[in-house]
């Protein structure tokens, strides 16, 4: 007898166990529904952000190029006549319209045309504004009978030797390379007019070790 009540015991409890299970299964699925349902929504914002991240970059690299082309030109330093501030196959940005806002000046690195031959560019330092009287005496620069102090011209490229005086013509410039003894300058073909100025060197960006701005280093009379 009480193996037959053993038996009849043991039947109510399979019954139950299946619901549990059941349970799972439903909680489960619906869970993946929800995950499944978000996974678009969040894929479309991520989208959405990258489009707003392009365009923003294209429009900062199309003002970058609009002021790269119309406000600064890249141009290539031949020669050795303004070291040691610039070097032979130097790369720089010159500025082509600063002299459209503010006054040529003492110590400005300019780029002009070479007024005996227009096709070529030079770029030198301005020396003597329109007006002024320039002279050299042992290699001494001396404006309007003062001496002008000019640290940027290293012992070694001094020239020593004489030359003027000379009086700038109105609206012209005086212009010397900082590298005195290897320089084609007014010394040589005169005062350059200021139609001929284009531009005022910026920055260099290469060689890499040489990136940098070009600050005026401007030449003060004493």
């Amino acid at each position: 007898m009480e193996r037959s009540n053993e038996k009849e015991l043991a039947p109510p409890a399979s019954p139950e166990t299946p619901a549990p299970a059941s349970t799972s299964i439903v909680t489960s699925d619906r869970s993946r529904d929800i995950s499944l349902a978000e996974r678009p929504a969040s894929v479309h914002s991520l989208r959405s952000e990258i489009r707003v991240w392009t365009r923003d970059l294209l429009i900062a690299i199309g003002l970058a190029l609009v002021i790269i082309v119309f406000l600064y030109q890249p141009v290539k330093v031949e020669g050795t006549s303004m070291a040691p501030l610039l070097s032979d196959q130097e790369r720089i940005f010159i500025n082509k319209f600063v002299y459209r806002f503010e006054p040529i000046q003492r110590g400005d690195v300019v780029v002009f045309w070479y007024p005996l031959d227009r096709s070529k560019s030079f770029i030198k330092r301005v020396i003597g504004l329109p007006g002024e009287t320039v002279e050299i005496r042992q290699g001494v620069v001396y404006v309007n009978g003062k001496a002008v102090a000019e640290p940027y011209v290293p012992q070694k490229y001094e020239d020593l030797s004489d030359f003027g005086p000379v009086r700038v013509p109105k609206d012209s410039y005086f212009v010397m390379g900082d590298h005195r003894v290897s320089s084609n300058d007014s010394r040589v073909f005169g005062p350059v007019a200021s139609r001929y100025i284009y531009g005022r060197a910026a920055f260099a960006y290469w060689p890499v070790d040489h990136f940098g701005s070009l600050s005026t280093t401007e030449a003060n009379t004493n």
